[in-house]
């Protein structure tokens, strides 16, 4: 047994806890909570700052972890899709060699689940044997083209079966994007998934997507015409792209949407009412990457809904490490509590992604990991611009 201190504890579930300390198994089994006056002062570990559970990333691309630096910042989305059809393919030894190497960086930072997405079955061997419980989502897309549904769906039959799953790790087939998924492969998704199932999809991530939708304007249909494609059989609906969304999708099931960068007011209301398992994955970093703007984060406080933090791709970022999310959240709009924040990146995460059960908080009888976070801890007034995560267990 580990007796662990820290200047706070944050079991998140509950309050901080002053000077607490956390008595937990080789096994990393949670089984006592308490002050340093519950415990022997002579068992106990200290550690400065605060010690948090592990984070849940909940939108990962860690098959893309070879393509580092291969597109610049600020290109915008629909570039930056070129970029990754056109550049992805690379020597298998270093595809697989990145790709472990990404894992290794995300567990080493404190990382404890990911929601990953799958367009291929490279990451199921590093999934098998990580310490991190990954929930791979097998996404498909036909590129609004009703003649190629079926051959997609048994394109990516394959890609499902090799995806680890079994001691942590969980996977399920979704779809893509409003703007690559057509009716009907949206309720083969729908009926190929349990009730359980978690459901993710991009969403508003650029206003390109709200134009195609709102009045088939903006730059989608030249993106299509560059693959020898057409959306003749497309028709606007007049509104927001998310609308789509909501009127393909099942309520049912937890359903996470993901970047919402140009997500609205009405957006966020008509989501929140349409199912109460709605949750949203924000990816800071990505989005200044990408499209140099993130959301409103505000509108998103206002409305209660159930956040949480994803890192999306090394290509698309500059590491994969929730806090570093969190520190640019706090450096762009400080106005979100930090309490928040850290809700956003451990127990929504394991909500949206089912593991709630075992990780997203310090409990007793949870294996959630450890962090440490270095940082001298002021509530809301606390700066984390220089602080740095690091594993403990």
């Amino acid at each position: 047994m580990r007796y662990l201190t820290a200047d706070y504890i944050f079991p998140i579930s509950a309050a901080p806890i002053k000077e607490g300390v956390l008595a937990i198994d080789d096994d990393g089994v949670i089984h006592k909570l308490g002050t340093r006056s519950d415990f022997a002062s002579s068992d106990l570990e200290s550690f400065t700052g605060i010690l948090l559970p592990g984070f849940i990333n909940t939108h990962c691309h860690l098959e893309l972890s070879h393509m580092k630096g291969l597109c610049a910042t600020g290109t915008k989305l629909i570039p930056f899709i070129k970029n990754v059809v056109q550049l992805r393919d690379f020597e298998e030894t270093i595809v697989m060699q990145a790709i472990a190497e990404a894992d290794a960086a995300m567990w080493r930072s404190g990382i404890q689940a990911v929601g990953d997405i799958s367009n291929k079955s490279d990451t199921a061997k590093t999934k098998a044997s990580s310490p991190i419980s990954y929930y791979t989502f097998v996404e498909l897309f036909d590129m609004m083209q009703p003649a190629n549904t079926v051959a997609t769906i048994e394109q990516y039959r394959p890609v499902l079966r090799d995806q680890a799953e079994g001691n942590g790790n969980k996977k399920s087939m979704v779809p893509h994007a409003p703007y690559s998924v057509t009716p009907a492969l949206f309720d083969f998704i729908n009926r190929a998934n349990p009730a359980n199932a978690t459901i993710s999809i991009h969403n508003s991530e650029t206003k390109d997507e709200i134009r195609m939708f709102q009045d088939g304007s903006g730059g989608f249909p030249d993106f299509f015409k560059g693959f020898g494609l057409d959306l003749d059989g497309f028709q606007p609906t007049g509104s927001n792209s998310m609308h789509y969304t909501l009127a393909n999708l099942t309520p049912k099931k937890r359903n996470l949407f993901v970047h919402n960068t140009l997500t609205t007011r009405a957006d966020l209301a008509a989501a929140q009412e349409w199912s109460d398992g709605t949750y949203w994955a924000t990816c800071p970093n990505a989005n200044l990457y990408i499209e140099n703007r993130l959301p409103n984060y505000q509108l998103f406080l206002d409305a209660g809904a159930k956040m949480t933090i994803g890192t999306d791709s090394i290509m698309s970022n500059w590491q994969l490490c929730i806090w570093e999310e969190i520190k640019t959240i706090r450096k762009m709009q400080s106005y979100v509590p930090i309490e928040d924040l850290l809700r956003w990146a451990t127990i929504n995460g394991a909500n949206a992604l089912g593991y709630q059960k075992k990780m997203g908080s310090l409990e007793v009888g949870k294996v959630p990991g450890v962090v440490q976070v270095e940082l001298d801890w002021y509530g809301d007034a606390t700066d984390v611009s220089q602080s740095v995560a690091n594993r403990v267990i």
